[in-house]
Parts: structure tokens; sequence; C-alpha cells
């Protein structure tokens, strides 16, 4: 009884494989800069229209997650790292590059002479990897740069002002010069306590 339930869910396991032909290849496709998920719904639009939604397994728009600091907050925000461009995992078919290359927001292909050209099996790992490696680690787009004059907001010296001296993304600290009792001190802030100071 037990053996004939394990082969069922291995065959379960076996159907929701999707098996790709052997002439799959990644692409990369030139789109209009700041439109990438509006072109991306459009190719699947498209390819669902000509009937071949099946020849294209993934399209990915080369993003990461970054940590925006605004007012003393942590705000979550995607952004493209590789801004006006995307990946496409399809067959590689001349009726399938057509269907893509003319669908509205695609400038084309990238390659020589506008030719698709297939990505090399190292790049892909690289551009995947990047795009995982960049989902978890918390990247920070900070608003600030060493020189700029702050006002702390919270802990012991709030109220203070002075200028950033450093800044430690990797532990997202800086280093505030203030002035205590008329002499420049040093002291280590955390992003959140701080805000420029207008």
């Amino acid at each position: 009884m037990e053996n004939s339930e394990n082969v069922s869910e291995k065959k379960e396991e076996v159907v929701e494989e999707v098996v790709r032909p052997e002439n799959t290849r990644w692409f990369t496709l030139r789109v209009y800069s700041g439109q990438e998920q509006k072109v991306k719904d459009h190719i699947q639009s498209e390819l669902e229209i000509a009937g071949l939604k099946d020849k294209v397994f993934r399209i990915m728009i080369p993003s990461e997650t970054v940590i925006e600091m605004k007012n003393g907050k942590k705000k979550e925000k995607t952004r493209s790292f590789l801004p006006g461009y995307m990946i496409i995992e399809m067959v590689d078919d001349k009726l399938v590059q057509h269907v893509v290359a003319n669908t509205p927001g695609v400038v084309n292909f990238v390659g020589p002479k506008n030719t698709p050209q297939p990505l090399r099996p190292d790049e892909v790992d690289r551009m995947l990897g990047r795009m995982h490696e960049k989902k978890t680690s918390e990247t920070y787009d900070v608003p600030f740069k060493v020189g700029d004059p702050i006002r702390v907001t919270d802990g012991p010296f709030t109220d203070f002002t002075g200028f950033i001296d450093e800044i430690n993304y990797e532990k997202s600290k800086l280093k505030v010069m203030v002035s205590i009792f008329g002499r420049s001190t040093p002291v280590e802030l955390d992003f959140l306590q701080v805000k420029l100071e207008q």
C-alpha cells in the first residue's frame, strides 16, 4: 500500500516539471526604459493571441530590491539594475522571435545587426545569480553623502546638527561630526536616526 502512494507522489512531481525543448535559449531584449513591466505584460498577451505561450518559459526583468531612506523611514522599492533590458527564455524559433520583436515597447533583440544572439550559460548564471543575490541581501538607496549637513532625530543626540564624515553601508551606520561643548566630536548613528538638514 505504501509503495503505491510513493509512486503516485513521484508521478505528480514529474507532471509538474516543465520539460523544455532542446532548442530553448536565453536572449536579451532591448525595451523602452522605465516600461519593462508593461512590455513584459504586452509580450505575454501577444504570445497568448498568437498561440505561442508554450514556446516562452520565463521573461525576467533584471531587478533588485533596495531599501530607500526617506525622512528617516525605511521603504522597500524594486528597481531594475539594467534599465531598458530584459531576458527571455524561449524556443529559438523564427516565428516566436518575430512575435516578440514586434511587440509594442520592444526595441530589438540584442545581437549583431539586431539578430537574436543567445546568451552563454555563464552569462545567464551570472545574471540570475545577481538577481538572487540582490533579493537575499539588503541594498540601501541612501540619500546621504559625505559632507552633507544632518539633524539627529533620535537618541541621546536628538536635535544636534552636524556633518557626515563617513558612511558604512554594511552596518547601516553614519559617522557624524557634531559640536558638543564647542568641540567637534564624532558620533556613530544609524541611518534611521538622522535626516538631511535643509
